[in-house]
Formats: structure tokens, C-alpha cells, sequence
């Protein structure tokens, strides 16, 4: 799912308050061994993961490369997105790391970038802190 950019968005305050709020959804992205993942995957919304049964480890891809996609974005804009273990063999931990313009959320998080075992998923929310500075964060 992309991100709008420029003019238009949702309306807060005003219009059909009762109406489901609906959103567009691509095919998930996909990713298997250890990569770094790109601003499609991330934006895309959903990332099905299939580690060999080792660890896989996820590079976030350098900020300013997401600031290049999304150029609306300002200071303590955001978006979600989800990464879910889908390993059948029941191996393979999955593990999300930095790269360059990433923080990992606030001091003493960093051991919750994991997505530990086949069919479980974790949800994170990425928060523009600055110019090419991004910061990540696990909140289910």
C-alpha cells in the first residue's frame, strides 16, 4: 500500500463517521534468506518471510531511500507494517536490523525485532524522526 503523497488523504471530523474505512492491499511481499528489504516491500504493508531453517536477518533499507518514495512525509509522520514467519519447517528466526537513518525504537527494544517461530507475525511502526532519519518500532 502506498502512500499517499501530496493532496488528498482522509477526512477527520466530517463525512460518514459510521462508514469502514477501506484500504487497497497488493499481493504481500515476499522474503526468503538473510536480504535487505526495499521501500516496495516496507510500503507494500505486509512481508511473508520464509527463513531457511537458520536465522534470517531483514535490513531495513537506508532512510533516504524512503524518503525518496515518500516525499509528503514530515517529522513524526508513519506507517505500519508486518512481518509474519511463515516457515513450514518450523525453523528459521527472523530478525530485523538497521541500516544507515534507522534508530530500533527507544533504549532496551532492540531484543524485540524478532519474528521467532512459523506462523507467528509481528507488526512494527516506522516514525520519520528528521531529514533521512527514520526510527522503528515494534508495537505488536
Amino acid at each position: 500500500m502506498a502512500l499517499p503523497n501530496g493532496a488528498g488523504g482522509y477526512q477527520i471530523g466530517d463525512g460518514n463517521l459510521t462508514e469502514v474505512q477501506m484500504n487497497t492491499q497488493s499481493t504481500p511481499a515476499t522474503a526468503t534468506v538473510t536480504a535487505t528489504l526495499t521501500t516496495t516491500q516496507l510500503l507494500n504493508g505486509i512481508i511473508l518471510g520464509t527463513p531457511t531453517t537458520t536465522a534470517a536477518a531483514y535490513t531495513l533499507p537506508l532512510a533516504t531511500d524512503l524518503d525518496a518514495v515518500v516525499t509528503s512525509a514530515k517529522v513524526n509522520s508513519s506507517f505500519d507494517f508486518v512481518v509474519i514467519n511463515t516457515n513450514g519447517s518450523g525453523g528459521g528466526v527472523i530478525t530485523i536490523t538497521t541500516n544507515t537513518g534507522w534508530t530500533i525504537g527507544s533504549s532496551g527494544s532492540q531484543g524485540l525485532m524478532t519474528v521467532t517461530t512459523a506462523g507467528t507475525a509481528q507488526k512494527y511502526r516506522a516514525v520519520k524522526s528528521g531529514d533521512g532519519a527514520w526510527a522503528l518500532y515494534r508495537v505488536a
